[in-house]
């Protein structure tokens, strides 16, 4: 009896481990210990069920992880994307060695770093082609670029 309330407190522990973190991490071995409980109950020696808690969350954790990681990954679009493609002006020097740089596009100032690694100074004309965590990658527009060559 004694081993069944451990292997039921090691699940509700996991479980509101999980419940707490929506992380996906404990849901496997919380499976395992209700398998291993189960089998406590059938009053199985400790060595089968410590067996079957690690059999059942491997079977769990390989049969459904690459599913989950999927669904996951997957990116909910925001409206922050639309300015991808849009065209900005520069409005303090970008410069990726000091970490510098900002960007006024549809209406919103972005912390902004170049695509190409070279400074562009402000009041620059850019191209916006992608959204890297809180900043705008970009580059000059073509029409800029040649009048500045």
């Amino acid at each position: 009896m004694q081993e069944v309330l451990l292997w039921l407190v090691i699940t509700v522990v996991l479980v509101i481990i999980e419940i707490a973190s929506f992380n996906l991490v404990t849901i496997w071995f919380a499976g395992g210990a209700t398998a291993a409980m189960i089998a406590a109950m059938f009053h199985l020696p400790m060595w089968v069920q410590m067996i079957l808690f690690a059999f059942v969350t491997t079977v769990l954790l390989v049969s459904t992880r690459p599913f989950v990681v999927k669904v996951m990954a997957k990116k909910t679009p925001t409206n922050s994307d639309r300015v991808i493609g849009m065209v900005g002006i520069v409005t303090e020097e970008i410069d990726n060695i000091k970490e510098t740089g900002a960007v006024k596009a549809d209406g919103k100032v972005w912390s902004a770093r170049s695509a190409e690694g070279s400074i562009i100074p402000a009041g620059a004309i850019v191209n916006i082609h992608e959204i890297r965590g809180v900043k705008v990658i970009v580059s000059r527009t073509q029409e800029q670029a040649k009048q500045e060559s």
